[in-house]
């Protein structure tokens, strides 16, 4: 009898062998629905890089999911010799609009957040109230009013009419405040201070340091926003010198109609401009990763 048992008891499965084949089915449901989204999500992509090989004619003709011969590298040429290579000029419009506003941005909602979570000073939480209301406020809502205030000082059609908005950023700010609260640490500063430190040295080698992945975020953020702005450079600018890429590539696109040409290069320009976004995430991926790392084993 206990032998039967025990050769029973031997073959009977065990308690986490059936909740692992009862949880197997939700698991596999859920990563092919994973798959669909992405499989998804990717397929303009996919369509961006199959359509910049084709020639003018093969674009028309077959298939926009289908590849064709290869020309990827004739239209790569033509792009940058379109107009006296006026697309090399937008590119670095846009790097310098984007790559500058952003890090502006990112130091000034750095200090503003760092200061709005350890001074405490009267009317601190009604300046957060008016920041939080910026994060709310649509950046379409804010075009024509900074073009009428643009337009009083005569600085329209400039760089700067483009490049100042781009330096504000509540979201900046409001996250800066929130991370500065759970990750500068009073007693740090104390000791700091102690030490004789101001309160500048302290911000800059102290708070800054632990403040990174929240930088690092805001930097990220701020620059894909730039890089995509569209109606502020359709508000602001005339000079074609001083368009950033997006826009553009939107006159060329308006143009197809006569010159249809330039649709194969705006196709082109479009996947080439998705490159400085890509590299940016790829280069401050892994400050991003240490930064939350650290943050996560912090005592």
């Amino acid at each position: 009898m206990s032998i039967l048992t025990r050769t029973e008891g031997a073959h009977a499965p065990s308690a986490p062998s059936r909740r692992s084949r009862r949880g197997g089915a939700p698991t596999a449901a859920a990563t092919t629905f994973m798959i669909i989204i992405g499989c998804y999500m990717l397929l303009p992509v996919y369509w961006l890089l199959v359509s910049s090989t084709k020639s003018q004619s093969d674009l028309v003709t077959t298939p926009g999911l289908l590849p064709a011969q290869w020309h990827f590298g004739d239209n790569l040429t033509a792009l940058f010799h379109q107009q006296d290579g006026v697309y090399a000029r937008w590119l670095l419009n846009s790097l310098l609009y984007a790559g500058a506003g952003a890090a502006v941005a990112t130091v000034l909602a750095a200090a503003a957040g760092y200061a709005l979570a350890k001074y405490t000073f009267r009317g601190r939480e009604a300046v957060f109230s008016v920041v939080l209301g910026g994060v709310l406020v649509p950046a379409t809502a804010l075009a024509l009013p900074l073009f009428l205030l643009f337009a009083e000082a005569d600085a329209t059609n400039t760089f700067w009419s483009v490049f100042l908005p781009s330096i504000v950023s509540p979201f900046g700010v409001y996250l800066s405040r929130i991370f500065a609260t759970a990750s500068v640490p009073d007693e740090v500063m104390e000791a700091a201070r102690m030490d004789g430190a101001g309160e500048f040295r302290i911000f800059a080698t102290i708070a800054l340091r632990l403040m990174a992945p929240a930088l690092v975020t805001i930097f990220l953020f701020q620059f894909v926003v730039i890089w995509n702005n569209f109606l502020l450079p359709l508000i602001m600018l005339q000079d074609e010198r001083l368009y950033p890429v997006t826009f553009g590539l939107f006159t060329w696109q308006s143009q197809t109609s006569r010159l249809p040409e330039l649709q194969t290069l705006t196709i082109v320009g479009a996947l080439v401009s998705v490159v400085p976004i890509v590299l940016t995430f790829l280069l401050l991926q892994r400050y991003w990763r240490a930064g939350l790392a650290a943050g996560a084993v912090k005592s």
